[in-house]
Formats: structure tokens, sequence, C-alpha cells
């Protein structure tokens, strides 16, 4: 069955660190995050657009919407392409900007239609729409934090996710739930059922370090989850940075920061 979207080919590198190297045929396309290019041989040309992958015969409007779509996601306004304007095969390489694992789907596996977290889409064959998915529960819009607000890829092209740390994937029965951490939660199915649940009680509030709301999810489907979200790991890196004015933390001591106070030192 032939594609509406450009078929590219792909071949994923690394290990805990990966890249993935597209090869393009003459006048094949793929969309990319802005930031996310590794390097690319001669004779592709980028172009910056607004919002998703479909293309630029949008109307102005549409284009407008797209590109705040993005935002509403914490994406970029703009997303570039990559075309082979050449005669001959070309290859362009895309990195992932955490630890982890790179993805490769194809849509017409799923139905046409995935729903990913903010942050885990790399790149895609032009002719995939990269939208928002809305979640009409009020717990969702309110309460959901990192994942309230998902993206949702459309078509039947081939898209590149990112997923910080070990990469889990599970099908879920039928009326089968499992909570998980709203960062760690990289995509789904369209068919699985996801609300923001309360974590209760006054321990939890103040001491769990987990935050106060789990994504519930409802089957049937699929999800892929992630153990290291990119805020999780970003939070700890600036954790552990040096004090300004380049003191540097108590790492072979036991005290640590508590050994600081102790000494005097409340700079």
């Amino acid at each position: 069955m032939d594609r509406s979207a450009h078929e590219i080919d792909h071949r994923i590198m690394g290990d805990d660190i990966q890249c993935i190297e597209i090869s393009l045929d003459p006048h094949e396309t793929v969309v990319a995050e802005a930031g996310s290019l590794m390097m690319m041989d001669d004779g592709i040309a980028m172009s910056t657009i607004f919002g998703d992958g479909r293309g630029q015969a949008q109307g102005l409007m549409d284009k407008m919407l797209s590109a705040g779509k993005r935002v509403l996601t914490g994406e970029s306004l703009f997303m570039t392409t990559y075309t082979n304007q050449t005669t001959g095969r070309r290859t362009v390489w895309f990195a992932a900007a955490f630890p982890g694992k790179i993805l490769a789907l194809d849509l017409r596996e799923f139905n046409n239609q995935l729903i990913l977290q903010k942050n885990s889409f790399l790149c895609a064959a032009k002719g995939v729409n990269i939208g928002v998915a809305f979640n009409k529960k009020i717990g969702v819009g309110l309460f959901g934090g990192e994942g309230f607000i998902m993206q949702k890829l459309e078509g039947d092209g081939m898209v590149y996710i990112n997923a910080g740390g070990m990469l889990v994937q599970r099908d879920l029965l039928p009326g089968e739930v499992i909570k998980v951490d709203t960062g760690c939660l990289v995509g789904m199915t369209k068919e699985v059922e996801y609300d923001i649940a309360y974590v209760g009680g006054i321990r939890n509030t103040l001491f769990g370090g987990e935050g106060l709301f789990l994504a519930t999810l409802r089957g049937p489907g699929h999800i892929w989850t992630q153990s290291l979200p990119f805020t999780r790991l970003a939070d700890n890196i600036i954790a552990s940075a040096p004090k300004l004015g380049g003191k540097r933390k108590g790492e072979g001591s036991i005290l640590g920061g508590l050994g600081d106070l102790l000494d005097g030192d409340n700079r």
C-alpha cells in the first residue's frame, strides 16, 4: 500500500546516546525539531517552516494555528525541513538531546495516529501531521503538569521519537489500568484513555518526591514509558551544580551541604 507521506529510510546508531541516519531519495524530505541536526550530506537543502510537516500548501491562518499548537506543547514555533535536491541518494543525521533510546515507528501500524509526551518527538517523514491532543477531562487540564498537553502525530509515514534512559513498552488489556509519573510517559496509541489521578495523603504531599498527580492510563492499547525524563535529568543536574562563586560542594563528604552549614558557610 502506497503512503501519502514521503517514504524515507533510516538506521539508528549508538547505544545509550543514540543518533539516527535518515536516507533521502531525490526530492524526499524529512521534518525535524529545530536544533536536532547532527550533520548532513552536501545537496540537502534546509528550510524553516511553521508548525507541522504536512507541507506549505496551507493558508496563513492554518500555519499560525499549527505554530500556536506547538507552543502549547512546549515546543518551538518553528520546525526545519531537510530536502534532497540532488539526483542521487543523500543522508542526514539527527541526535537525541539526552541519553536514552530513539524509536522508529510506522504510523500505519498504529491506526495512523500516536499520542506523545512533549520533548519525545525527534523527526518524521514529510506528510505527517504534528498537532496537539487535548483531553477534555478537567483533571488533565488543570493538574497534568508535564503531561497535561500531549502531541498528536497523524498520517501514514515514519516517525522517530526519544525516550530518556530505559525504554519500557507495555500492552494494556481492555479495562487494565496503570499509573505512570507524568514525566515518564513517552507515548501511547489513540485507544488508550488517560487522565490525571491525585495522590492523596499528607506524607505523599510533603515528602513523596514524586509530585501530587500521576497519569492514569486505561487499556486497551500500547504505551511507551521512559525511566529518565529530560526534566528529571535537568533538575538533578541543577541540584548538583557547584555553588555560585566557584566553591564546590563536598562530593566526598558524608555531610555534603550540611557540612557547609555547620562550618558557617551560608553564602
